[in-house]
């Protein structure tokens, strides 16, 4: 079928509107209607290829929409589902058959090698194959996906808003949530008030953390991250973040949370963390060098994928406490149509805009 899509054909180029051949779905596979999908930093970077990825694409990975055919063997959605898509998982080997899909023994295959998991792509232009993103390539009206991705939400929820639940919330929240499972009245820190950070905050104040830092150096990310829960919100631009961390705290927090993917602010991070604290990061890890001497040995240090969520899971948790006021994540989004998700793009580059959602005509 032919379907509208914004394509990368090249490196920091423009996206471009285009139309575009979608096959059928296979075995264990959903053919999908894309109502609305978020744009995420992931996105950008890839744009920019400072995440290799193979070019031409379509990206996206963090749509929403509704079921319109299951392919054979797919008995857990149904046509008219509605459905929130997350990562790509084979679900096969030992960590996804152990409740750990996260660590899936192929994820980076899956989600970043531009094919679906029989090595083809159901994406095609004039005869050339479009490689398809996180096994679902959600910037276009209409998607291919494996049903491990699909997860079924209930029909009276507003699905624009739903898609940033498949990536970018999840992996704050869940590394929060999944991750720390910090003690009521404990301390955390969240460097970079970003949709990652900002859901990491939320978290934080479902988990009844006493002490809720964030930092940024936007003033209007820092407003809504107090709106949302922080306690306290610091400029690094303004104070030194590790020193005022240190004296507000009596020493420092036991949790610290780098969502930024700078490697100077996730020295800030570990150096702002008490004896025995625990640092994870959803980016790029941070540097070592520049880390506190007394530090060493103490802290524990992980990378996290995904918010360590298994979507299926945790996605329908969050929204439950969405209902329930606990977690408004909507304060984040912003729509766009799909024709304008190029300035969609400059707005979440520049720090305008938290979470751009994009619309599918």
């Amino acid at each position: 079928m032919e379907i509208q899509a914004a394509v990368l054909y090249r490196k920091r180029e423009k996206f471009k509107i285009a139309p575009v051949t979608l096959d059928e779905p296979k075995a264990g596979e959903v053919l999908v209607k894309i109502v609305a999908s978020g744009i995420c930093l992931t996105d950008i970077h890839v744009q920019n290829q400072e995440y290799w990825f193979p070019l031409p694409a379509v990206l996206g990975h963090e749509g929403a929409g509704i079921v319109e055919k299951a392919g054979e063997g797919v008995s857990a959605v149904k046509p008219g589902d509605h459905f929130v898509l997350g990562y790509a998982y084979c679900g096969k080997c030992q960590p996804c058959l152990t409740g750990a899909p996260f660590a899936c023994e192929i994820y980076d295959e899956l989600n970043f090698g531009g094919r679906m998991a029989d090595g083809s792509t159901r994406l095609h232009q004039h005869g050339r194959e479009l490689s398809v993103f996180f096994g679902q390539s959600s910037f276009g009206t209409y998607a291919v996906v494996n049903v491990n991705n699909v997860v079924k939400v209930d029909r009276e929820l507003d699905l624009r808003l739903l898609g940033p639940l498949g990536c970018g919330v999840q992996t704050g929240s869940g590394t929060v949530l999944n991750h720390f499972q910090p003690e009521a009245g404990s301390s955390i820190a969240v460097f970079g008030a970003g949709a990652v950070g900002l859901s990491a905050v939320m978290a934080s104040k479902v988990a009844n953390c006493r002490m809720i830092i964030a930092t940024d150096i936007h003033d209007n990310r820092l407003e809504l991250a107090q709106d949302l829960g922080a306690t306290h919100v610091m400029n690094p631009r303004k104070v030194d973040v590790v020193a005022e961390i240190k004296r507000i705290t009596g020493g420092g927090v036991e949790y610290a949370l780098e969502a930024s993917g700078h490697a100077a602010v996730g020295r800030q991070a570990v150096n702002s963390l008490v004896l025995g604290g625990k640092l994870a990061y959803v980016s790029a890890p941070p540097l070592m060098t520049g880390m506190e001497t007394s530090h060493m040995g103490s802290l524990t240090i992980s990378g996290i994928v995904e918010g360590d969520s298994v979507p299926q899971v945790f996605i329908p948790r969050l929204i439950n406490l969405y209902k329930t006021g606990k977690f408004p994540f909507d304060k984040l989004i912003k729509f766009y149509p799909l024709q304008e998700i190029n300035r969609a793009v400059a707005d979440a580059h520049s720090g305008a805009v938290i979470k751009p959602v994009i619309i599918m005509p």
